[in-house]
């Protein structure tokens, strides 16, 4: 999957989502119209402002996007100098990951995951479900 998000200035943006978390820009469509941004084997399309298509609004939350991360310390700093929004500090989680979740200048939430050990589900309320053939 690859989610599209929408930036009222998608050149700012895709400047500060590669200086402040890290990503590359991989393809441009028009110079204002889309872009494709890897990190890893992850990627995700920035969009501009079109009809319909706007980013959040102020004080609400209609989705985050989780990354994984090899080292969450180094790259919560990193967000932090480029001045990303903490909204959930950096802490480790009883299901094994180490998270932060930052707020972009548009105001997409992204959290940023580094596993730590490989944790039994049942260990901490959770329920392991197998998926059977189609």
């Amino acid at each position: 999957m690859i989610p599209v998000l929408i930036y009222p200035d998608l050149r700012a943006a895709v400047a500060w989502l590669s200086a402040a978390f890290g990503f590359v820009e991989r393809v441009r469509i028009g110079e204002d119209h889309r872009s494709q941004l890897r990190f890893g084997d992850g990627a995700v399309i920035v969009g501009d402002v079109r009809a319909d298509r706007r980013p959040p609004r102020p004080g609400e939350v209609t989705h985050s996007v989780m990354v994984r991360v090899d080292d969450a310390d180094a790259h919560c700093e990193r967000a932090k100098a480029h001045g990303a929004r903490i909204v959930d500090p950096l802490r480790d989680f009883e299901y094994g990951e180490r998270q932060y979740t930052a707020e972009d200048p548009a105001g997409h939430q992204w959290t940023f995951s580094q596993t730590l050990e490989d944790v039994a589900p049942e260990s901490w309320g959770g329920i392991s479900v197998s998926v059977g053939q189609d």
